[in-house]
């Protein structure tokens, strides 16, 4: 089953992405020649008007083959000028080509303004980002489990205790602010530096107050690495509610969501250039099957969240400026945008043969930590 969650998931993601490439195009007059879900060798396919509908054979990407354009994922730029039909067939023959019709060039990707071009390589990662943001908005509407602050433990010789917190306690106010999430909690000590904390507790029926000074710690963030911090000395209860938004609540939660999301996408992405977080920690689909299975397994929030989370990387990660990427198209475009000329043909195929060896090498990567991971271990 895990599996087929997984071919779910990647297959709305990757619809998602390609969609955007394709709808800017045709809103821009591009001619479309093929959509393509998965790429290699055709599975099925139909052509509607005129593109071609693929369904191919390997699901781990896709395509939108443009006039005048060699497709986002499978290669760089083609020469938009079709090939004469009268020309030699012999191999040794450079092949003939004619100019284009007026008409045919303003149906050509490459005859487009490089505005044009760029909008319509953005428009893949950036429909990734707003699907994103569409699921955590729903997933706001229907509701988020939450931990809210009721005190399981006031930790002994800490501040809380000290100050005659107890467990049980549930802090209501912290500074003059009310406080209903765990996280609120740690957000509210951290942000005072180590001064005197003012905060209210609901004990029973009664509200007592408190003036605690947070002593400091030293931590881990979410990449290992050591901080310093301020704690008083508390732990949860691990009470969970669901909380619910309205629709103008969900949006605004929905946007700090995919945001937090888009920060940590690109910090991971930095710490594993600066080796803080191993290479053995990137995934490939084996990792993703397996998560997907879980999440769909724990109900279809877990699993929207998770969908979520996929396609912040998928958007986040096409824009890195590598070639073969969409990040890499944006780099050629910028360059023709600020030296008003296109970059040569022959920088940018070894740049793209640079960017596939990239691409192959993290897909290497990817599997062998799965394999590692999945397939051996400690032997007993």
């Amino acid at each position: 089953m895990m599996v087929i969650y997984a071919i779910i998931v990647l297959g709305i993601l990757i619809f998602v992405h390609e969609l955007g490439h394709f709808l800017l195009a045709k809103m821009l007059g591009v001619s479309v020649e093929k959509f393509s879900l998965g790429f290699g060798p055709k599975l099925i396919g139909k052509k509607i008007g005129e593109t071609e509908y693929l369904l191919s054979a390997f699901p781990l990407g896709g395509y939108v083959k443009m006039f005048g354009e060699g497709g986002f994922i499978e290669g760089g730029e083609s020469d938009p000028r079709p090939e004469d039909e009268n020309a030699p067939s012999d191999a040794t023959t450079e092949p003939v080509l004619r100019e284009l019709t007026d008409d045919e060039k303003a149906r050509s990707f490459a005859h487009k303004p490089v505005l044009a071009r760029i909008a319509i390589v953005m428009a893949g990662p950036l429909f990734n980002l707003f699907f994103a943001w569409m699921i955590f908005i729903a997933l706001c509407m229907m509701g988020i489990p939450t931990v809210t602050t009721k005190i399981g433990e006031a930790l002994k010789d800490r501040p809380a205790s000290k100050a005659g917190m107890q467990p049980g306690d549930v802090i209501t106010v912290i500074n003059n602010k009310s406080t209903s999430r765990w996280d609120q909690i740690a957000e509210g000590v951290a942000a005072s530096k180590g001064e005197p904390l003012t905060l209210t507790v609901k004990r029973g029926e009664q509200f007592v107050t408190f003036t605690i000074t947070p002593e400091a710690r030293v931590s881990k963030n979410l990449f290992g690495e050591k901080i310093n911090g301020y704690a008083i000395g508390v732990a949860s209860a691990g009470e969970v509610v669901t909380e619910y938004f309205n629709p103008f609540q969900a949006v605004v939660k929905g946007t700090e969501q995919t945001w937090k999301v888009i920060d940590i996408t690109i910090m991971s992405l930095v710490k594993m250039v600066q080796r803080v977080v191993p290479m053995d920690s990137v995934g490939g689909p084996i990792m993703i099957a397996k998560m997907a299975g879980e999440q769909a397994s724990a109900g279809i929030s877990p699993f929207l969240a998770f969908m979520a989370l996929l396609s912040v990387n998928l958007g986040v990660l096409n824009l890195l400026p590598v070639p073969v990427l969409d990040g890499g198209h944006l780099l050629f475009f910028v360059c023709e945008l600020v030296f008003r000329r296109p970059v040569p043909q022959r920088i940018r195929e070894y740049a793209q043969q640079i960017g596939m060896v990239l691409l192959l090498g993290l897909m290497v990567l990817a599997f062998y930590n799965d394999i590692v991971r999945y397939f051996t271990g400690p032997q007993g």
